[in-house]
């Protein structure tokens, strides 16, 4: 009877356990972002600068530097941007929590394989090693997420960065 007992207490606190850690993954570090700009570099000045931008809605978790996640809506067209600002490498788009359901990183894949969305550099360096990328279809919907850069991707494998990559900040 006390090993059923045990067993049974067991198998319940990982169950809540399991539970908690997925909460937290999925629902509980995400806060809403409400005052941001969409910013693309500049192919002039090589800095970012606000584009024009409606219907914006984005979350982010101080647990990572790449849980960022936008979706906007933009008058201006695809032709425009790619004269005006910086192309990234079309990148794959992050996945997003599922309820946070305007950003659909396998659409908006799919939109970038067929032609239809192109990316751009949002901000180089927006937290060290981080880059935001800024994705634009030819209907006007944006998405924006932070992807790893090369700095990153050395900092974080723990290569050797190299003189290339920015001085790390200390905290």
């Amino acid at each position: 009877m006390n090993g059923r007992i045990m067993g049974i207490t067991i198998l319940l606190a990982s169950i809540i356990a399991g539970a908690g850690m997925y909460y937290l993954q999925v629902y509980g570090f995400y806060d809403a972002v409400y005052s941001e700009e969409v910013q693309l570099v500049s192919l002039a000045t090589e800095q970012p600068e606000t584009i024009v931008f409606d219907n914006f809605q984005a979350i982010d978790a101080d647990s990572s530097p790449i849980r960022y996640r936008a979706c906007f809506t933009t008058p201006q067209s695809l032709a425009f941007f790619t004269e005006s600002y910086v192309l990234a490498p079309n990148i794959d788009p992050r996945n997003a929590p599922k309820w946070f359901d305007c950003f659909d990183a396998a659409a908006i894949g799919a939109e970038l394989e067929a032609g239809t969305a192109l990316t751009f550099m949002g901000t180089k360096n927006i937290e060290f090693g981080v880059d935001r990328i800024v994705a634009i279809t030819e209907d006007g919907r944006g998405y924006v997420w932070h992807e790893l850069n090369d700095c990153g991707d050395k900092a974080y494998d723990g290569t050797i960065i190299g003189e290339e990559c920015p001085g790390r900040p200390t905290e």
